[in-house]
Order: C-alpha cells, then structure tokens, then sequence
C-alpha cells in the first residue's frame, strides 16, 4: 500500500522527534510491504523566518492533498513577540480549521512501567488510567471574535465563544462512536450552570443519546472533572468536550500519566486524511541535545496508521515495540528512574525500531 504523508518537523525538538517517527514508520514499510512517502511541509516559527507567515498557503495545500499529517512541534520564545495574527499557534489553527478536522482524541494511558511516575498516590494509580478526551477542535472561544477596545480610559478585550447545533452534534456523535469500542460510557463535560452555550451543548448530547442506547450518557460540570482527573481518573472511559475546556483537561489528565512525552494524539474530520502530533511542546531549551523523548511522536505515527491508514496490525506493532523497549528498562531524560537506563532521543529510537517485528 502506498500512502503520501505530509511532514511538519517544526520548532525546537520538533526535527528530532519527527526524525525517529519516520525511522520507525521506514522499518514497518519494510516490514509490511507499504510505501511510505514524505513531504516536508513548513509551519510554525520556522516557516515564519523564512517566508514570513507561520503556514503559507501552498503549505496548507500540501496537508490537504496528503493521506495525512504528521506533526512535531511549533513555537517558542523567539516569536513571543510577533503579532498575534502571526504567531507559531496560529499556523496550527489555521492548519486544523483548513484541514477540517474537529475531533482531537488524546489518550490518557499509563504504561505499566511508569506507573512510579504519576504524581498521584498509588492507591489511585492501581485502579487503572485508561480513557480518552475527544475535544471539539475548530469551535468555541479560541475561533471566536477576538477584539480589544478602549472605553473610558481603559483597554477592554472580549473573546466570544458561541456553537452551533450541527457543530455539537458532530463531535459528540465521535464521542458516542468512540465510546461503543471501548467500554461504552461517555462523560460530557461543560458549564450549563453558567454558560448558554454549555446549555446548548448538554441538550444536544442528551437527544444524541436516544441513538445510542447502548452507551450510558453521564454530564459533568468542568470544575468537578478537572477535580475528578485527580481523585478518580479511573471513573472515565470517553470524556467529550468543547474546545477549551477540553485543551484544559488534557493536558491535565496528560500530567497524571507520568510523562507528557508518552503521549500522542490524532485530529480528525469528515475524511481519513487526519493530522497527528505529540501533545508537548516544543522545548526550545533542550532542541538539539539529543535528549528529547521521541515515543510521544512514535506512538503518533502508530495512531496514524491505525485510524486514517486502517493498519492496525502495523500499529499493534509499534506499540508492542515500545511496551518491550521500557519492559527492558530503557528510558529517556523526562521518564527516567532509579535502576534505569538513560538513553537519548536517537538511541530510544533505534531500540523501539529493533524491537518491530511483522506479526
């Protein structure tokens, strides 16, 4: 099978990181036959040195005329103070919006292995995390009117947040969809004590949910799951949620997992061509020391070729890979503990591709 896959390296760590996710992505097409081929595309703070706009439009193009995306990083100090419309970010947001895909699903999963490196007690770490937040993508506050005026004297900014019907449906028909493979509940996160728009999203989910009788619907205000992430993280399985809340818990729920660096995510929207990237920053500090941690882009790449590239033996394969590789106590900088072995960025990736094997 051949497939065409546009490739934004990025910012700070992001060229490292995306370096081994090709490396692993190369072995699996020779293991399994494919042909994988590459397309660089720039956005972020690179694209903004050299043509001036973090995600030209013959850039954008290339996304959506690939089978999919993958993403390392973006941004960093250097371009904290170009104009807003200009920043690393935007390029990203421009790309999900051109690109159309409204769903993020980021896993939040602890690896056996780093279940020491939670920050939450043990008590609770024994009961399981294992749960996914689909996050609305192109909606909400962050795609809303965006202005700053001045009135008596003083600044005032005002950032609208408004949905619509068919936007809620949807994402949260994805949350519902997700829900059936797993172990069908759903959790719908807003603010319907507060917010007409959280009022709009609750009643939506709940007509939704006569379809899908077969997965048990539970709401929740967003200030009680932020709290819940931490005390009982083992209560969800598929949280749906608006855009900024769901950019909020995310990350949250990313944290309780040991290591931001573990984590992948996938975006997607009415087609299979999907955008993928790992869920941290790109960590300008430390780019170009050969100490970042690679298995968030690797896992990625997995997802990848599990939901836009319908791969999921290539997948499984590259999962088991990284399961073996921490099982021998391999860990970069970030995931790293007593009687481990501390490897960089390009060694993690070379164990994680000797350890592949077609099955």
């Amino acid at each position: 099978m051949t497939k065409n896959i546009a490739v934004i390296r990025g910012d700070g760590i992001g060229p490292e990181i995306v370096e081994q996710a090709l490396k692993v992505l190369n072995k699996i097409a020779d293991l399994y036959g494919h042909t994988f081929n590459y397309t660089d595309v720039d956005m972020g703070g690179c694209a903004i040195d050299k043509w001036g706009n973090p995600l030209p439009e013959e850039m954008l193009e290339k996304c959506v005329e690939s089978d999919s995306v993958l993403l390392g990083a973006v941004g960093g100090e250097k371009w904290n103070n170009v104009p807003g419309d200009m920043r690393p970010e935007k390029g990203l947001l421009r790309l999900r919006a051109g690109m159309g895909v409204y769903s993020n699903n980021r896993p939040a999963k602890i690896w056996k292995q780093l279940a020491d490196a939670s920050p939450l007690k043990k008590e609770i770490v024994d009961k399981g995390i294992d749960f996914i937040i689909v996050r609305e993508l192109i909606g909400g506050i962050y795609f809303g009117e965006h202005t700053t005026t001045e009135e008596s004297g003083e600044k005032k900014a005002v950032d609208v947040l408004s949905y619509t019907e068919s936007e809620i449906e949807r994402i949260g028909r994805i949350g519902f969809e997700t829900a059936r493979k797993r172990s069908k509940r759903l959790c719908s996160v807003e603010k319907s004590n507060v917010l007409d728009s959280s009022r709009l999203w609750k009643s939506v989910m709940h007509r939704l949910a006569e379809e899908y009788p077969d997965v048990e619907l539970s709401d929740m205000l967003v200030d009680n799951c932020a709290m819940q992430i931490v005390k009982n993280p083992s209560q969800f399985d598929v949280i749906v949620t608006e855009n900024m809340f769901g950019d909020i818990l995310s990350d949250e729920a990313s944290m309780i997992t040991g290591s931001i660096g573990m984590i992948p995510s996938s975006s997607l929207g009415a087609t299979s061509c999907g955008l993928y990237e790992p869920i941290h920053g790109s960590a300008p500090d430390i780019a170009g020391m050969d100490i970042a941690n690679p298995i968030g882009t690797i896992l990625s790449a997995a997802m990848m070729l599990r939901y836009s590239f319908d791969m999921p033996k290539e997948a499984d394969a590259i999962e088991n890979a990284v399961s073996a590789v921490l099982d021998e106590g391999f860990r970069t900088a970030d995931i790293m503990s007593d009687g481990c072995k501390k490897v960089g960025c390009s060694e993690m990736g070379k164990l994680i591709i000797s350890k592949l094997e077609r099955k």
